[in-house]
């Protein structure tokens, strides 16, 4: 859908158009805009920035919080009971509205504010010719039609076209997903070419790791390749997670419910006992107080707001709180593969020379690790190479050093490249095998290069040495094998057998490896290296297999997935067989093929929907094929979760359940789409936020099952009440007071709890399930039911006992808040039993709750103000011998109840 605050604007082809034509398009010179004329543009076509999404004012989220129909309910009741003069009942049920939103609305605020500081896309700083001469201005100060350069670690600041470029290379990966660094030239490309193939452009925000270049400006902000992906973002449905689709429908329910009952009892009691309309009103407004779970919504948000700060302990960052919960619910986990199931930084793996094989050890950057040599039958030795006698490898080595414009450097204990990763890979091999960079390159140092260009192939270097000059290549291996005649062996040099090689290429290739080959030959006495110079007599060396190796904690991490029911897929724009190749490695279920971006396209909707359950790698995606692949997986019934760190990965973050965007590597448009953020860039950091999620929704749902049989005891009492004609037990004031206490209190103890042992055993739970089931909703009745015998059978005795209505209601709300302290004990295990040591005191939290609403009880029942407010009076030892009696007798009943489930479950089993 196109977005109506962009202005129409001619779209040109600039990767097809000549240099001299793409400065005409702009009205420019290669000697770049006066600052007159840049003035003049930036009011044309605005800064230089992503246009970004309004956020929420204040006052919309403290309304939003209200918007809840059981919040809804209890202001209409609030605002009949202030017409019918009730205004201390009134003021009451606001207060506690308020305080409940408050509560949601700084929580949320919160959540929103924890990474608003991620969205800086573009590159602070640009380098520009202006009025003739190089200076520095805010890239937000670009504007088409100027001259940028740019140089080795610079991140591009806007579209540009490029104008001169020298072996100059950027690192696309966060745009096109293309894992190696891309070559770039000022040659036009053909009109139809893809985004990844349109070498004559350099695109915002990707960087620049080889070369230097001068580029005409095209594109600035929302108008760039970047920006364009941000709007698909902004077009992208947010639909809601399971719990919050589970409340509104238990809301829903329980509003009819509640006022439907609250209706039918005043009706009744007004034709049966001829009781006054109004006071049948208020009766009927106190049922609706006293069931309806206010403190529910509350309650929820603190439990998800302690599972973000839990998170953030784990490096795992929460931007939106329902998030805590759908992990729980994840069944499928879409992961880009570069820099988040890889590592993103090549490692040689394998060398094969004329006649010997040889693996090599280590991954990543550190030079660690020795070589083994490899028999013909496979066979790996057990003693790794001695360098010193295995000098076709050291000769191999050094030629990868020597070609090569790469460099490896440690610094605070870590080991980085500056350069291309590939040639840093061959780097770290002639480190590990002793071979000292510097030193190579001082001894042979080089007279001339030919930079790697796509046309031929390979890059060339001359360089000089004491038995005279040497020309080394390094490419392409099939292109090499053809400019080869001969092979070095440790006898000496061989002619070369092409189909042999072509074999070793394709045994390496369906490993995953990405292949180069590299050859030598003695030169003339040459100053300048030319292309003619390589034709005939070059001798291959051998050829290497590199690897972007997994993240040893990511094959962990899939694996533990799996045994929690969890469907981890690749999605890449690598090519089908590295990501298949990938993918074993890590241990992916189902690894036999890959599809391709093509064959997405070419399918249906309805067609992707029916394979996509039997495919964990696709290959060659962009990010409408990622978008697709997680609604046709949502389509099946799937809850969804996309991992990655490049604007590619942004819609796919936005519309799947959970987007889950990398911290460290990640770009910023990924972060915004997110709703989790990976501080550690650390793929096994989601297993640990979905167990988080799993311990969060089992807490709440504990948490609930506890609260709902207070209100329900409640309200059943104000019911029986009305319909036997005797007097309420319990005011609607002292319910609404019961509800706050015992949700600011007993409510919040359980969200404290530690997770159980299965957490991560268990399959996915079904956001289709309904929240409470059949066993936890017997459970809140019955619970109900003991509550309400509870107290009245507490308000009775009083009454008999010559107390008055005041002094019995007190000791019907105190035998109501301290039988649920007594089942709030039980709630820690729904079925298994707390009758122990560590049962009952093994949760320091539900102690501190209890021992915090008997304070507040203590102050309802004695503080003179409190008696004032609520009605009631002080009650005596003895009555708190009967609540403390009856409340343990509620305890041993639950306890009883919860030994015939475990009887009824081991005769199942």
């Amino acid at each position: 859908m196109e977005n109506p605050q962009i202005p129409v604007k001619p779209s040109r082809k600039w990767h097809c158009a000549s240099i001299d034509q793409a400065l005409a398009w702009q009205a420019t010179t290669a000697d770049g805009l006066s600052t007159a004329e840049a003035l003049v543009r930036i009011e044309r076509y605005g800064p230089n920035r992503l246009q970004q999404a309004q956020g929420r004012p204040w006052y919309r989220r403290l309304l939003d919080q209200l918007n809840n129909i059981l919040i809804l309910i209890l202001l209409v009741a609030a605002i009949a009971s202030f017409l019918l003069g009730h205004v201390i009942d009134a003021a009451a049920i606001v207060g506690v509205v308020a305080v409940i939103a408050l509560i949601g609305f700084i929580q949320e605020g919160k959540a929103e504010q924890a990474l608003d500081s991620i969205r800086n896309m573009l590159s602070p700083q640009a380098n520009v010719i202006r009025d003739g001469k190089r200076t520095t201005i805010p890239a937000e100060a670009l504007v088409p039609g100027d001259i940028v350069l740019v140089e080795s670690g610079d991140r591009i600041p806007a579209d540009v076209r490029l104008i001169e470029a020298r072996r100059f290379r950027t690192d696309e990966a966060a745009l096109t997903g293309e894992s190696v660094p891309v070559e770039k030239q000022s040659h036009p490309v053909g009109a139809d070419v893809d985004l990844a193939e349109r070498s004559s452009m350099a695109f915002a925000s990707t960087i620049v790791v080889q070369g230097n270049a001068r580029g005409l400006v095209v594109e600035t902000g929302r108008y760039t390749e970047i920006g364009k992906i941000s709007e698909l973002l902004r077009g992208v449905e947010k639909i809601k997670t399971p719990l919050l689709q589970q409340l509104d429908r238990a809301g829903r329910v329980l509003a009819i419910f509640i006022l439907g009952a609250a209706a039918i009892t005043a009706l009744l009691g007004t034709l049966l006992h001829d009781q006054p309309a109004a006071d049948m009103f208020m009766a009927a407004v106190g049922l609706a107080v006293a069931a309806i779970p206010e403190g529910l919504p509350a309650i929820v948000t603190i439990g998800l707001a302690l599972g973000v700060q839990s998170m953030a302990k784990r490096n795992a960052i929460i931007r939106r709180l329902p998030a805590v919960e759908t992990l729980g619910s994840i069944s499928t986990i879409f992961s880009d593969k570069t820099g988040t199931l890889t590592r993103n930084e090549m490692t040689a793996q394998a060398v094969w020379l004329g006649d010997e094989q040889f693996l090599v050890e280590g991954i990543g950057f550190t030079p660690k690790g020795a070589f083994y040599r490899l028999h013909a039958c496979g066979e790996q030795e057990t003693e790794c190479v001695d360098m010193d006698s295995a000098q076709t490898l050291s000769d191999f080595l050094c030629a990868g050093v020597l070609c090569n414009d790469t460099e490896l450097h440690q610094q605070a204990g870590q080991y980085q490249i500056y350069g291309d990763p590939t040639e840093g890979a061959l780097v770290v091999a002639g480190e590990k095998a002793g071979i000292k960079t510097s030193e190579v390159r001082l001894q042979f140092p080089r007279v001339d290069a030919i930079p790697f260009e796509s046309d031929f192939k390979y890059m060339a270097t001359l360089h000089a040495g004491a038995d005279g000059q040497r020309v080394i290549v390094k490419g392409a291996p099939d292109r090499l094998i053809e400019m080869c005649d001969s092979v070095a062996t440790k006898q000496g040099t061989v002619a070369i057998d092409r189909n042999e090689w072509e074999n070793r290429i394709h045994e390496l290739s369906s490993r995953g490896l990405r292949v180069l080959a590299i050859a030598d030959k003695p030169a003339a006495a040459i100053d300048e290296l030319d292309h003619h110079h390589l034709e005939g007599g070059l001798r291959l060396l051998g050829i290497i297999g590199l690897l972007d190796p997994p993240r040893v904690e990511a094959i962990e991490a899939v694996k533990r997935c799996q045994q929690a029911g969890i469907r981890p897929v690749m999605i890449t724009g690598d090519h089908a067989s590295t990501a298949l190749a990938i993918a074993k490695q890590l241990g992916f279920a189902q690894t036999q093929k890959a599809l391709t971006g093509r064959e997405i396209e070419a399918m249906s909707d309805q067609a992707l929907e029916n394979i996509i359950l039997e495919i964990d790698v696709f290959a060659r995606a962009s990010p409408e094929h990622k978008l697709r692949l997680v609604k046709a997986m949502q389509a099946r019934g799937g809850v969804c979760s996309m991992t990655g760190d490049g604007v590619n990965d942004g819609p796919a973050l936005k519309r799947a359940d959970v987007g889950v965007a990398m911290g460290v590597q990640g770009t910023e448009a990924a972060k915004d789409a997110s709703e989790m953020v990976l501080a550690d860039d650390n793929f096994a950091t989601i297993v640990s936020a979905i167990e988080e999620g799993r311990k969060v929704y089992d807490n709440i749902r504990k948490t609930i099952t506890f609260i709902l049989p207070t209100n329900g005891a409640q309200g059943l009492a104000i019911m029986l009440a009305v319909l036997s004609g005797s007097v309420l037990p319990v005011t609607p004031l002292q319910a609404l007071w019961v509800n706050m206490v015992v949700a600011i209190t007993l409510g919040l103890a359980l969200a404290f709890e530690t997770g159980e042992k299965d957490l991560m055993a268990r399959q996915p739970r079904d956001p289709k399930a309904p929240l409470l089931d059949l066993f936890l909703l017997w459970r809140v009745i019955f619970v109900s039911v003991l509550l309400l015998v509870g107290v009245f059978g507490m308000f009775s005795w009083i009454l008999n006992q010559g107390g008055s209505e005041a002094l019995a209601r007190a000791g019907a709300v105190n035998m109501l808040v301290t039988g649920s302290a007594a089942y709030l004990i039980n709630s820690r295990f729904l079925i298994n039993s707390t009758l122990s040591f560590a049962g009952i005191f093994g949760s320091r939290p539900v102690w501190i709750a209890i021992m915090m609403v008997m304070l507040l009880q203590m102050a309802f029942t004695y503080l003179p103000f409190m008696q004032l407010i609520f009605g009631s009076e002080g009650l005596s030892i003895m009555h708190w011998l009967a609540i403390i009696l009856s409340s343990g007798m509620i305890y041993l009943l639950i306890e009883a109840e919860k030994m015939g489930w475990r009887i009824l479950e081991a005769k199942q089993k």
